[in-house]
């Protein structure tokens, strides 16, 4: 692995790691976890969909989306509908709950971020800015196929 990847990997570790805890200490609900906040984003971008196709989506075996999404049913943040097409087949969406859960996620993790922007070096902040395109990229590359 080149210094750069080991570096990176380092820096985005530590960085969700701190999130994650700085905004945990004011909202504890936010104990929700990180694969629950995907399996709910990704929902949310492209409701309805099937278990198969959002393990396909997120890259994860269909008995742990299956698991996955019966928690966030239970917790009424995921509703199950019908398919007209086919009545064998459940839905999945985000419930007004979930959508409301995710906005405030959203909010929180961009006031963070944005205080913690705030307290860099305007060098700094520029770089992070300049930063942000290639590292949008290297998410596209990330997602495709190996």
């Amino acid at each position: 692995m080149s210094d750069e990847a080991r570096t990176l990997t380092d820096v985005v570790t530590r960085l969700r790691r701190a999130l994650r805890t700085s905004i945990r200490a004011d909202w504890p609900w936010e104990s929700l976890p990180m694969a629950q906040v995907e399996l709910l984003q990704t929902l949310a971008e492209r409701p309805p969909m099937k278990v198969g196709d959002l393990a396909s989506a997120l890259r994860l075996a269909p008995n742990t989306v299956s698991g996955l999404v019966s928690q966030l049913i239970d917790s009424g943040l995921v509703v199950r509908g019908g398919d007209p097409k086919d009545r064998r087949v459940a839905r999945l969406s985000v419930s007004p709950r979930g959508h409301e859960q995710l906005l405030v996620w959203q909010r929180e993790h961009e006031k963070r971020i944005g205080a913690a922007l705030g307290k860099l070096e305007a060098s700094e902040r520029d770089d992070v800015v300049r930063a942000l395109k290639a590292l949008d990229h290297l998410v596209e590359h990330l997602a495709e196929p190996s």
